[in-house]
């Protein structure tokens, strides 16, 4: 009897998948395929993106980018096993070494990840500790069915919550001093 030996991806990987509407990301060396987002989220996505944009643009702090974009943690490892697909990414200009033709390879200073129901446990779980891994300084989780923002920012301990924000509030990150966003703007 032939031994099985399970295939590890590497983060490279996910961008030669095939571009057919789902996401494909590598987490940890194993392959992860998600459907291509509803309606819901992509609105939400597109308003934050517009928020962030005109914020991180209008100031010439760096670049905003929206899904499908690779991004590989730990590149400097020798085989990185994870490349993922967050919803927003922002990179600093001290951080624009990490820009590369391909995607984001290094660690961006925020990932906004969109919870849908075919992701939200891998968002709010493995990919939350990935992130916390590679010193993501900022992730944030947005909720179109609970309409709340969360916002976490990397401390000693790991990531700490700093804001969990519903319809009639106003997130204010301190990550962009002065921005503004009303949470029932977000949605539909």
């Amino acid at each position: 009897m032939a031994a099985q030996t399970k295939v590890r991806f590497l983060a490279e990987d996910i961008w030669q998948m095939p571009e057919d509407g789902n996401t494909y990301e590598v987490i940890d060396g194993e392959l992860l395929v998600a459907p291509a987002p509803n309606l819901g989220h992509q609105l939400a996505s597109s308003k934050l993106h517009l928020y962030l944009a005109q914020y991180v643009y209008g100031r010439g702090l760096g670049i905003v980018v929206a899904a499908p974009t690779g991004l590989v943690l730990d590149p400097e490892t020798e085989r990185p096993e994870t490349g993922v697909q967050p919803d927003l990414i922002y990179v600093s200009n001290a951080r624009a070494a990490i820009r590369t033709r391909r995607g984001i390879e290094g660690t961006p200073d925020l990932v906004v990840e969109i919870l849908s129901p075919s992701t939200s446990v891998r968002d709010r779980g493995v990919k939350l500790r990935r992130y916390e891994a590679a010193r993501i300084p900022h992730y944030w989780i947005l909720d179109p069915i609970g309409h709340t923002v969360r916002g976490l920012r990397l401390g000693a301990g790991g990531f700490e919550e700093i804001a969990l924000l519903g319809d009639g509030e106003t997130f204010e990150p301190e990550l962009f001093p002065g921005l503004k966003i009303p949470v029932a703007d977000l949605w539909e």
